[in-house]
């Protein structure tokens, strides 16, 4: 099977080096296409050309109008019999619409989000969530696997992005709680370092306060997750929630805050910048 890689922002590019490292990328396209020089797959100046010439086509871009774009255009070149991954973060409507137009063509769509940073994009360490046919999750699994150590089959196609909206809420929580403690302590005069090392060893230790608590204490707040982008998803699960009437506070409060936060040009800084809100 020829393999090829649409999106190589900060967590594709980390996925397609894995894909590369195990000899299975054969092509690639991006935006900007400097970054595919990095690869002895092919290069493409198209989508519509890569999805030509390549028998599963990968895809990780921003948002759901960057996804139905890619869509639209591979559309119109794959082979029937061609599957498409979208690891993307979008809602759950735009897997379900992406699924249609790529079944008109025979070709199958798996939604595919993923959990686990930039670190777990480069590590191979992502947690995935899939939804679609599980015959066709199973006929990707192999190359997944250079990507994810963790991929699970949630159900119909839609529900591997409604469980990536759950991750996305459950995320808003922890960045609201890591955050408010660490500035809780700050204010008391604590050594921050001591802190975070002990805590993190007991119940309330948790992957971003491991991963985060001494970067954001000590003011430094590159990405490993994008605030802009975090906000974006939350965006999803504020409609998605008023659909279903759920309540979601937390993150009601966190885009609050993000809003806050973007107006004030810290929006392409990681998640943890939640924490100059909240630093004494």
């Amino acid at each position: 099977m020829r393999i090829g890689f649409i999106g190589l922002g900060s967590m594709g590019l980390g996925m397609a080096n894995n894909l590369a490292q195990a000899g299975l990328l054969h092509a690639v396209y991006n935006r900007t296409a400097a970054k595919t020089a990095a690869f002895a797959a092919t290069a493409y100046t198209s989508p519509e050309a890569l999805a030509a010439n390549v028998d599963i086509v990968l895809l990780c871009v921003s948002a759901d109008q960057d996804v139905l774009d890619i869509i639209a255009k591979i559309a119109t070149t794959l082979t029937p019999g061609s599957i498409v991954v979208d690891m993307s973060t979008v809602s759950s409507q735009t897997a379900i619409l992406a699924a249609s137009i790529l079944a008109d063509k025979h070709a199958a769509f798996l939604d595919a989000p993923v959990s686990g940073g930039v670190e777990g994009a480069k590590n191979g360490t992502l947690a995935m969530m899939v939804g679609g046919d599980a015959a066709v999750l199973e006929q990707v699994r192999p190359v997944l696997a250079a990507m994810a150590t963790r991929i699970v089959h949630i159900g119909p196609t839609g529900s591997g992005q409604a469980t990536k909206a759950v991750n996305q809420v459950m995320c808003a929580g922890i960045n609201q709680a890591v955050t408010e403690a660490l500035a809780f302590g700050a204010a008391q005069g604590l050594a921050m370092d001591k802190v975070i090392e002990v805590v993190s060893g007991g119940a309330s230790g948790n992957w971003f306060l491991q991963h985060r608590g001494i970067t954001m204490t000590n003011g430094t707040f590159a990405p490993g997750f994008k605030l802009a982008l975090h906000h974006k998803d939350l965006k999803i699960c504020q409609s998605m929630a008023a659909q279903t009437g759920a309540a979601i506070p937390l993150s009601e409060q966190t885009l609050i805050n993000y809003e806050q936060l973007m107006a004030e040009g810290f929006g392409d800084e990681d998640i943890s910048a939640l924490y100059r809100l909240k630093r004494p």
